[in-house]
């Protein structure tokens, strides 16, 4: 089989195995929008609360919103056991998902010290039946999200990954770091191809440090995994899924020209002022400007602009100094 193929989790079929990670703070439904325009072939929401939902909590329903043109939703619930993922489980159908993800493995303190995100691979017997639980009441494929393990004292990836796929799960997206390594230093592929090796029938899926198309091409070739999730390597840079695809199929590479991120940029912040109002989206926008403008001849010029920038017009005058 080529590199670039279809994948199935569940009963839904994708055509590629490029796909967008969820990141709070970064995959709204514009820019989930935007990706999968863009190439990815499917794009998880941003983290949403098992409980805010079971609360009925408005901000929280929110992020569980389908973008535009987008035919699978697949919504990351993160939560600190079965009970509450239980209790979700009513609210987060009334957006007809078509995949429900789980996330055990975020770092974040916040989240850890309740009991989600990477403190569940502390207990992966719960892990087990949270996956059995949104099996059962929701009838949807699930996937699981996680990490090595805890810290390099407890790599029990593959007893997590075991518990999950027993319970049911259609598929296990691993970040090839443990909880205390965050972001750094650089990912362990070879844990993946470990992972791939032990669940040779399951899909899995890679990611951590994939910044460029070559990183996408490089973690299939060496690890053996069914797809790749793109992160902050998206971010700034919703081109880098048809990148990939053009490597993999001996059509890339693929340059993008300044004209292509500036025209990119507007297009989301245009999107995003339609969907959270102007001064909102001016703010929000903020943070991705640096990403999209990276090694730009200029660029710095244009990002201390846009830091106090609350209109349309604002970004559209600062971005004019740009040669493109």
């Amino acid at each position: 089989m080529s590199l670039f193929h279809p994948v199935k989790i569940g009963n839904v079929q994708l055509e590629g195995n490029l796909f967008l990670a969820p990141m709070a703070g970064y995959t709204d439904r514009v820019f989930r929008a935007l990706c999968l325009e863009e190439g990815a072939y499917l794009a998880y929401t941003e983290m949403v609360s098992c409980e805010g939902l079971a609360r009925d909590n408005e901000p929280t329903k929110d992020l569980a919103v389908r973008a535009k043109g987008e035919k699978n939703l697949a919504v990351q619930l993160f939560g600190p056991d079965e009970e509450v993922a239980a209790r979700s489980v009513e609210t987060v159908m009334k957006f007809n998902p078509q995949i429900i993800d789980f996330n055990c493995g975020c770092p974040v303190p916040k989240v850890t010290k309740t009991g989600a995100g990477s403190a569940l691979m502390k207990t992966p017997g719960t892990i087990g039946r949270i996956v059995s639980v949104l099996k059962r009441e929701t009838g949807l494929p699930v996937t699981v999200k996680i990490r090595t393990g805890w810290d390099t004292k407890s790599m029990n990836y593959l007893e997590c990954a075991a518990q999950a796929f027993n319970a049911g799960a259609d598929a296990l997206c691993m970040h090839a770091r443990t909880k205390s390594q965050l972001y750094m230093p650089t990912a362990h592929p070879e844990y993946l191809a470990d992972l791939k090796k032990h669940f040779p029938e399951k899909v899995i899926i890679g990611s951590g440090d994939l910044f460029t198309a070559e990183d996408g091409v490089a973690m299939l070739e060496q690890t053996g995994v069914d797809a790749v999730s793109f992160a902050r390597g998206a971010i700034g840079n919703p081109f880098i899924f048809r990148q990939t695809e053009a490597l993999l199929t001996g059509k890339g590479p693929l340059e993008i020209t300044t004209s292509q991120k500036v025209q990119t940029l507007l297009r989301q912040l245009e999107d995003l002022t339609a969907f959270m109002g102007e001064n909102r989206a001016c703010r929000e926008m903020r943070k991705h400007v640096g990403f999209y403008l990276k090694g730009v001849p200029g660029s710095v010029h244009v990002k201390r602009m846009t830091c106090t920038a609350v209109t349309v017009q604002e970004y559209r005058t600062s971005l004019k100094i740009l040669d493109y």
